[in-house]
């Protein structure tokens, strides 16, 4: 291969001779023209593999993913810019241009390292949301909580994650606080399990509290029958018993729990009112006798 690119060289530069031009400059005319074609040649049929290869490639093991429309676009963008400049510096080679390939990558390895320092929070961000993409602990449409924030995702980027809170104020997260901090995702599942503890008087009938929990867990139709919900004592309080009911509700989304919950505690709430069970609340006996003096106050 060698031979031959040399072999034309110098008929191209005997050739450029023939027209006139000085010997010195038509051989190096020569290796120019033989150099540039084989460089175009190269990453011409480099693009066309990248094209009709590698990017179909890429697709499908992207597609086996199910990664969303747009998260795979700038996935692709950025495999696509790093395909072209590893073709770039093959054809280099491929036209003996290799004093200029090593200056190359002298260059890229000091602009790597420059553009690294600069960008760590750019490329720590970019990362995390390459992992929020395919590892997927949450999904656009999700109600998530991290740290004490609470809220519902809007939209994911490789960069950030945008969260509409329930105050309807819209948080824009870094994807590595997502990534580097621990995730709590109560819907992910398909069914959720509520808690709520029921407090009544130490002179109530606990059996007959505890059915009507039951009753009106069964009765609300938003409530799971399987699994079925349950009541436990859990806590004895200064001023009272403390019941906590179980409650299970299918396909759960922020609003679903709320109403739900909402719902439920009052209708336990009336029965208890109309049954005559008490809901006490914590209060305080004050005793003992106060002096006050007669006459007017020191320092009138």
């Amino acid at each position: 291969m060698i031979a031959l690119q040399n072999g034309v060289s110098t008929w191209l530069g005997e050739q450029l001779e023939a027209f006139g031009v000085p010997p010195e400059i038509a051989a190096s005319a020569g290796d120019a023209i033989v150099g540039g074609i084989l460089f175009v040649t190269a990453f011409i049929v480099l693009y066309l593999l990248g094209k009709r290869g590698v990017l179909p490639l890429l697709d499908r093991l992207l597609n086996s993913r199910d990664l969303d429309r747009h998260a795979r676009t700038p996935i692709r963008r950025f495999a696509w810019i790093l395909y072209l400049f590893v073709g770039i510096t093959i054809a280099f080679g491929a036209a003996g241009y290799n004093g200029f390939l090593r200056s190359l990558a002298t260059i890229a390895a000091a602009a790597t390292l420059a553009i690294g320092f600069a960008m760590q929070d750019v490329l720590k961000n970019f990362v995390s949301g390459v992992f929020i993409f395919t590892e997927k602990p949450f999904r656009i449409g999700d109600w998530i909580e991290w740290h004490d924030n609470v809220g519902v995702v809007e939209d994911i980027s490789l960069r950030i994650t945008r969260v509409r809170t329930f105050d309807n104020e819209l948080l824009t997260v870094p994807n590595y606080q997502l990534t580097d901090n621990v995730v709590k995702n109560p819907v992910d599942a398909k069914k959720l399990r509520l808690k709520f503890v029921f407090g009544i008087g130490y002179d109530d009938d606990i059996e007959a509290a505890t059915d009507i929990i039951l009753e009106e867990a069964r009765d609300h139709p938003g409530i799971m029958d399987d699994p079925e919900p349950s009541v436990r004592l859990t806590e004895l309080g200064d001023s009272s018993v403390g019941l906590q009911s179980r409650i299970w509700i299918e396909d759960p989304s922020r609003a679903d729990f709320v109403k739900t919950r909402a719902e439920y505690v009052q209708r336990v709430k009336e029965r208890f009112d109309a049954a005559g069970i008490d809901i006490p609340y914590p209060h305080r006996t004050l005793t003992g006798g106060i002096d006050i003096a007669e006459g007017p106050v020191a320092g009138e």
